[in-house]
């Protein structure tokens, strides 16, 4: 298969080898920490049970960390980041472990609330290092192939936590112990990914040129930093447009994530029966994950004759049409349908913008490239909760919401797809003067 001779490849390079350990080890906690959460935000008989309850709760989970977000974002740039790997980890075992522990004891949902944030928080912040790290680990020529494997491939790693959590939920006894059994895994599997990141050289990953400056200067420095890489990636164009559409994008996925998830609990299943909703979603993740592997293949091929931003353009157009098939029937096999157009669209549009941001940005503004990034990324999931909550019922499905999306799908091509026409596909040449 291409998949594997094309992971043969980039395993050829020790650095890649150690940098796809952590994130393999890192993203299946991740997976297992997720179910944890699920099963205490969304899929208990006495929380979340209609679209404005699920939307509040992502707010609650992801508006902190966009505020939050950019002043620790901008010190991928000056920190080693292979040590923001070593140290997140190790911070979200213990955060991991002692969540586990409120759990089990019965402890209420405001202080869960507040270290789960704390902990996705951090994850952000580690994928962003992930991703900032990778171009010192792969040759340049190698990032399309290494961006189509790498993202995807930790997504797969999520899902296999996933369901190593749900299995490990439905043979532990009810009560307490079942809600704390996920996390105490989770937080083992995290101690594992401190040992990966410390098999990394310390400068291994970059940044090329530590800044040596008081942690208070840097604080203060913040929004001067984020306003520079933001200027900077709009000079440069290409890698600023591949944000905008990312976090529009993230938007209009946003909206469909939480319809799945309300489809799964209240239109497909018995409201009233939470293990059959989990188990309902759990099924419709694993078919959009088919898209995600897709992507994987589909993309260096398409990249054969695609430009990566003919390739977004044609992942949202893949996107348009997955929500042309749930305007028709909100039936099984068709939400599963639009399920796996949905995640081949997103995650194939994702492994474009990635290569863009890492091949068209120098390495000092790399890690401010990647926390605007995220900040775009958990914001856009926010305003997504917030409309999911205005235009969706409770069951989740809603001709006339999904006749919306899909306008605004069409819209967000055509404005991409001229935009780079009018680049020609290439980033502008920012002057000298406005570098650091």
């Amino acid at each position: 298969m291409a998949v594997l001779a094309d992971l043969k490849t980039l395993l050829v390079h020790d650095g890649f080898k150690r940098l796809f350990r952590v994130r393999l080890i890192s993203q299946c906690g991740d997976g297992m920490f997720q179910v944890g959460l699920a099963t205490l935000y969304f899929f208990n008989p006495t929380n979340m049970t209609t679209a404005a309850g699920v939307a509040a709760a992502f707010t609650v989970l992801l508006l902190p960390f966009t505020i939050i977000g950019p002043f620790v974002g901008p010190l991928l740039d000056r920190w080693s980041r292979q040590g923001v790997l070593f140290w997140g980890n190790t911070v979200r075992a213990i955060l991991c472990l002692l969540l586990a522990v409120l759990m089990y004891l019965g402890a209420g949902l405001g202080i869960i609330s507040v270290l789960a944030l704390i902990t996705l928080g951090i994850n952000r912040f580690l994928l962003s290092a992930l991703s900032a790290g990778l171009p010192h680990v792969v040759p340049r020529r190698q990032l399309i192939m290494a961006n189509s494997l790498v993202p995807t491939l930790g997504a797969v790693a999520t899902v296999v936590g996933a369901v190593i959590g749900l299995v490990v939920n439905r043979l532990t006894p009810e009560g307490p112990i079942r809600d704390a059994s996920c996390l105490a895994i989770a937080a083992l599997l995290l101690v594992g990914a401190v040992w990966a990141a410390s098999t990394i050289g310390k400068r291994e990953l970059g940044p090329d040129n530590q800044m040596k400056v008081p942690l208070s200067s840097q604080i203060t420095e913040v929004f001067h930093d984020l306003w520079l890489g933001a200027s900077y990636l709009a000079k440069r164009g290409t890698p600023g447009h591949a944000l905008i559409v990312m976090a529009v994008h993230r938007f209009l996925y946003g909206v469909n994530f939480i319809a799945l998830l309300l489809i799964s609990r209240n239109l497909l299943t018995d409201p009233a029966d939470a293990d059959a909703g989990l188990a309902m979603f759990a099924l419709l993740s694993g078919i959009s994950l088919a898209g995600n592997g897709s992507a994987i293949v589909l993309t260096p091929i398409a990249h054969e004759k695609l430009s990566p931003w003919q390739w977004i353009v044609a992942c949202l157009g893949i996107s348009t049409l997955s929500q042309l098939v749930l305007i028709a029937t909100p039936s099984l096999p068709w939400i599963g349908i639009a399920a796996v157009l949905m995640g081949l669209g997103v995650q194939g549009a994702k492994i474009a913008v990635d290569t863009i941001v890492q091949r068209d940005v120098i390495d000092a503004y790399r890690g401010r490239a990647f926390a605007l990034y995220d900040m775009m990324y958990n914001a856009a999931f926010v305003g997504a909760a917030a409309l999911a909550a205005a235009i969706l019922p409770d069951t989740g499905w809603s001709r006339a919401g999904f006749t919306g999306l899909v306008v605004l799908y069409l819209l967000l091509a055509t404005w991409y797809g001229l935009r780079n026409k009018s680049l020609g596909g290439e980033p502008r040449t920012v002057p000298e003067q406005a570098r650091p």
